[in-house]
């Protein structure tokens, strides 16, 4: 069944409530809704038991953390079957924040942070290059976000 086939109005409007503010409470969005605590909680749990909601979570400002340095990097593997056993060392690099899978010249593709570029050169080559099964690491340093957002429903 069509993910958006599963989800109501009310659904997509408790959707775009969390989305203005994660931290507002069932109640507050129940008042909105003109609906019941229950309802809202309810609807929430099986949006998050059908995976359709994958949690509610802060959004870390990374520059004001202190690293001001962003990258994405291209990885290479010297076998493609070593991919799992490299995203678990991967996992183990806190400045590595997000991890694909993606077709053409690399086979993941890496977000990483760092605080200055001394640290991201020891992110790069002490960290992600001495890992076994890569092969090479091609990097492309961002110069910020323009925007993030999750799909627009």
């Amino acid at each position: 069944m069509d993910t958006l086939n599963r989800l109501d109005d009310f659904d997509v409007r408790i959707l775009k409530i969390l989305e203005r503010d994660g931290r507002i409470a069932f109640s507050a969005i129940a008042t909105e809704l003109e609906v019941s605590n229950t309802m809202v909680h309810q609807r929430v749990t099986r949006l998050l038991d059908q995976g359709l909601l994958l949690g509610v979570r802060p959004v870390l400002n990374e520059k004001a953390l202190g690293y001001d340095w962003g990258a994405f990097t291209g990885i290479t593997l010297e076998k493609d079957g070593d991919s799992q056993r490299v995203i678990e060392e991967l996992k183990k690099i806190p400045e590595v924040t997000e991890c694909y899978f993606i077709t053409g010249n690399y086979t993941l593709y890496i977000k990483l942070v760092a605080k200055n570029h001394e640290h991201m050169r020891q992110v790069l080559y002490e960290k992600i290059d001495t890992i076994p099964g890569i092969a090479k690491t091609d990097s492309i340093i961002e110069l910020g976000c323009a925007f993030k957002r999750n799909i627009i429903l």
